[in-house]
């Protein structure tokens, strides 16, 4: 009797012991994703939320790590980190698209998924999610600028630079809108690249508001050409008589939102872009690569479009004194 109980008590421990490396392995097998925007900053800070609600409603291990400042060195440093670390997924927001392309490669040699963000076509990504379709994004500007300033006349377009491709892709969309439907709308210059830097947009508009004593408003694609624009305004006296536009989160436009300098600021939410990444990213990772197209829907997001690599949203964020207090960003 008592040989039989060692038998049975060895065969249950060996059991048991057999049982250990399965535990060990389902609990390796907790998907893990880090989210790698551009920087640190309070745009960012919006985009750590969504990166967060993500991980909870979908079960997986998500969290950002970005670099103290837009240095695309540190960025590919930290997803080089990322890849050694045997991450599932990178959700990265590329500060220099083609420096991204080699260590992305290396990503996919490991079995890492890349999904992006900002960054249209991305080689070696497996896709780009966009929350804004870019034509319709600079026609929904000029829409709400022309709503605003009804009476007509002269405006400005402000972009962050001649090379920006996103800034220039909209100001040629939003010139184009006015010429088809707004004849009234009179575009002073092609355009002015001050929009991300304050100062100097506020001393373009100084400028402007000399040279051009009828200029109606201003629109800025970047993120200081608003707030330099609205602090022209202050100082000239005419906060409420030009209508200015621009594409600056909440929190860094609130004060301007709120005293009138600032009409609306027109961006996306960063928040929304990496909830769908991470639900694109978890997607492939569980084998549903092919139910990635047209028709799909991401749960409290919507639809977006399929064009190859690219998940294009039309979800523009509007933002103005009445609501600005909503967004912590």
């Amino acid at each position: 009797m008592k040989k039989i109980n060692a038998i049975a008590l060895y065969m249950l421990l060996g059991a048991s012991v057999s049982l250990l490396p399965n535990l060990s392995s389902a609990a390796d097998k907790e998907l893990t994703m880090v989210g790698i925007p551009k920087l640190r900053s309070a745009w960012f800070n919006d985009y750590e939320k969504g990166l967060k609600k993500a991980g909870k409603d979908f079960d997986v291990k998500v969290y950002q790590q970005a670099p103290a400042s837009p240095d695309e060195a540190q960025q590919v440093r930290i997803i080089e980190d990322s890849i050694s670390q045997g991450v599932n997924a990178l959700l990265v927001v590329p500060n220099n698209a083609s420096s991204c392309e080699p260590v992305f490669a290396r990503a996919h040699e490991k079995g890492i998924v890349v999904i992006t963000h900002e960054s249209v076509n991305q080689p070696n990504a497996d896709y780009d999610v966009e929350m804004i379709e870019n034509e319709k994004f600079g026609k929904y500007m000029m829409d709400q600028f022309a709503e605003h300033a009804k009476e007509g006349g002269e405006y400005a377009i402000y972009v962050g630079s001649l090379t920006v491709p996103a800034h220039n892709i909209w100001a040629d969309a939003a010139i184009k809108e006015a010429k088809e439907k707004y004849p009234n709308l009179k575009l002073i210059a092609d355009r002015f690249p001050v929009s991300e830097d304050r100062n100097a947009s506020r001393q373009k508009t100084l400028e402007l508001l000399s040279t051009y004593p009828d200029l109606k408003g201003v629109i800025s694609f970047g993120s200081q050409g608003g707030p330099g624009a609205a602090q022209a305004l202050r100082e000239k006296g005419l906060v409420g008589k030009l209508t200015v536009m621009g594409t600056t989160s909440p929190k860094e436009s609130a004060s301007f939102l709120k005293d009138g300098s600032i009409t609306t600021s027109i961006l996306w939410s960063p928040g929304d872009a990496a909830y769908s990444m991470t639900y694109i990213a978890k997607m492939i990772i569980d084998g549903k690569r092919d139910q990635i197209k047209n028709g799909l829907e991401i749960p409290g997001i919507g639809k977006p479009v399929i064009d190859g690599k690219n998940i294009i949203f039309d979800k523009p964020l509007t933002v103005t004194k009445e609501n600005y207090s909503q967004y912590d960003f």
